[in-house]
């Protein structure tokens, strides 16, 4: 069998994989948002001093982390409305479910990403903060917060990627994202080179558009005598002002 140039094109330029690769973006871009508010929530309960909230963050981080991400989807897409009686029905729908399984497995993964960047900030920069007048609000959007987007960056970019490819999992609950509208092609086609290809060119031109975003992203928090060779430097970003 050889490959078919045209099928090849036909696939790229296909309303099927267009609207699979709107499906797959807005599910990565839902399910990374609240992932990232679980696991900044369970990253403040992993450094809190109340020995139970401790305790709770870290068996979250265990059991999403050890559960994978296959039967994570089954669990909440044919278990969760077995437990909770008020989402069975066509309301529910596999969007939902995918949304639901992959923003609890993605905060979990945010979660420790997140604490190590809030332990790479010195206690001295808070304390000294405070000294100021700083109330803690202030102390954490002007001082922490933008030391810590800095250090996380790299690791929450490539944490975003590769939940991207892990919606391709959601065919398990008849989702029809890029890689599902791809093999529903197939089925009907045989043409595996060339649809699968396509879906294949899809996943390099947003993961290329995102590693670009991530590159003017990082630029804006830089520290200032990066820039203008300064000896003491400050972050850029949130309203951080240089010296």
């Amino acid at each position: 069998m050889t490959f078919d140039v045209d099928v090849f094109i036909a696939a790229l330029f296909s309303r099927a994989l267009q609207e699979g690769v709107v499906m797959t973006v807005s599910l990565t871009i839902v399910s990374f948002a609240f992932g990232l508010l679980i696991g900044l929530g369970v990253a403040l309960m992993r450094g809190s001093r109340n020995p139970v909230l401790r305790g709770a963050g870290w068996t979250y981080i265990w059991l999403f982390r050890a559960l994978p991400t296959l039967i994570l989807l089954f669990l909440v897409w044919f278990a969760l409305p077995q437990l909770v009686p008020a989402l069975k029905g066509p309301d529910f729908e596999p969007f939902y479910a995918a949304a639901i399984a992959l923003s609890v497995n993605e905060g979990a993964y945010a979660a420790e990403i997140i604490r190590g960047g809030l332990l790479s900030i010195d206690d001295g920069q808070r304390l000294a903060a405070r000294a100021l007048g700083m109330p803690p609000r202030s102390v954490f959007r002007r001082v922490v917060a933008p030391q810590v987007i800095r250090v996380i960056t790299p690791a929450l970019s490539n944490d975003f990627i590769t939940l991207l490819k892990i919606t391709s999992l959601a065919y398990a609950v008849s989702l029809r994202e890029l890689m599902t509208m791809a093999q529903i092609q197939v089925a009907t086609s045989f043409q595996y080179a060339e649809w699968y290809g396509a879906a294949a060119v899809y996943y390099l031109v947003l993961v290329s558009i995102f590693m670009l975003v991530q590159s003017r992203f990082e630029r804006r928090y830089v520290w200032a005598s990066q820039r203008r060779g300064g000896r003491f430097g400050v972050l850029r970003g949130l309203g951080v002002p240089a010296r």
